[in-house]
């Protein structure tokens, strides 16, 4: 259910987006807005609060956001808090960044490794990652998880490509259970 909210209002944020020529700004203002939610998470706690009404809810977002973020971002919102879709705004917003990026070429890639990597691995992969996926820039985040033991994980949107060495033990160990003592 959620993930179907997320894909409507982030479509319609979208097509807000293009049919008012305003991709670039939107875009720049939803990053910042979520910035700004994580550096406060007692606003979304208001926000998201069960006893706080709607039009105190309203009143708040026109307070803090109108004249800093554009009208159409300021209706968005208030949307989403009068059709109690709040709760969903981080998937809503996200959804329409990965559509915007989407439409100017931008993949976002999610690496996960056992190690530190260094610049020219890092280069390398890259250059990989846009040879094999066709996208004009890659963006990319960098993660450490020793439990991997060597290899990695990449992530692109909803494909994974798991090259860990744990993931090739655990698949080595079905396998053996698997086999049959004659």
């Amino acid at each position: 259910m959620a993930k179907l909210v997320s894909k409507t209002y982030g479509e319609a944020l979208y097509e807000i987006a293009m049919e008012e020529g305003k991709a670039d700004s939107l875009l720049a203002e939803t990053e910042e807005i979520r910035q700004v939610l994580a550096e406060n998470p007692d606003f979304n706690k208001l926000l998201n609060h069960p006893k706080i009404s709607k039009e105190e809810k309203e009143q708040v977002v026109e307070t803090v956001f109108k004249g800093r973020i554009s009208r159409e971002m300021t209706g968005f919102l208030l949307l989403l808090i009068q059709k109690e879709r709040y709760r969903e705004l981080d998937a809503v917003f996200q959804y329409f960044i990965d559509k915007i990026k989407a439409e100017k070429g931008i993949g976002i890639a999610n690496v996960t490794t056992a190690i530190e990597l260094s610049d020219s691995q890092k280069k390398q992969i890259t250059d990989k990652l846009l040879i094999t996926t066709g996208f004009k820039r890659m963006e990319m985040h960098y993660a450490i998880d020793k439990s991997l033991i060597g290899g990695m994980v990449i992530r692109i949107g909803d494909r994974v490509v798991d090259s860990s060495i744990r993931t090739k033990l655990e698949e080595l160990t079905r396998q053996l259970y698997q086999i049959q003592l004659q």
